[in-house]
């Protein structure tokens, strides 16, 4: 299982501007994300937070860099990607993965890094955070985007 290993961390993210990013695609599974990065920031103690919903995966960077340019502290991307029958899914997710990175490190703002690529439906909805899954990567990239942007504060 990919999540085995993950560190457990605590970190408050008070006062903290964070943009939730997510793709419409695939609701039942955006749906468990959504819900999964919303329980990361209230434990961080983020008091609010802004969500932002774009189509589909592909549209997460731009989204993330208008969110980055518009002083949030912490940015956290959503979405999935479910493998078909062209090489449409290699597109999109290279396309997204190598987008979030290129707003991260060009604007030096985090982006917590969310985006399933599976697949089948089932490997989705395994890392959903829904009733049943074994992972829940919408808690996980939102919990990685808050005690990122809580370091790079400490670096000032």
């Amino acid at each position: 299982m990919s999540g085995a290993g993950a560190p457990t961390m605590s970190v408050d993210g008070t006062g903290l501007r964070v943009v939730v990013v997510a793709a419409s695609w695939h609701e039942r599974v955006m749906d468990g994300l959504l819900d999964g990065a919303r329980r990361a920031l209230r434990a961080a103690g983020v008091g609010e937070w802004q969500e932002v919903r774009v189509p589909g995966s592909f549209e997460l960077p731009v989204a993330a860099a208008r969110a980055a340019a518009a002083g949030a502290d912490a940015v956290v991307a959503l979405g999935v990607v479910v493998r078909g029958g062209t090489p449409h899914f290699d597109y999109v997710c290279s396309a997204a993965t190598s987008g979030l990175t290129e707003v991260s490190v060009r604007t030096g703002v985090p982006v917590g890094f969310g985006v399933l690529t599976c697949d089948d439906e089932q490997q989705a909805l395994e890392r959903a955070g829904l009733a049943g899954s074994s992972e829940d990567k919408g808690h996980e990239a939102a919990q990685a985007a808050v005690a990122t942007a809580v370091a790079l504060r400490a670096l000032g």
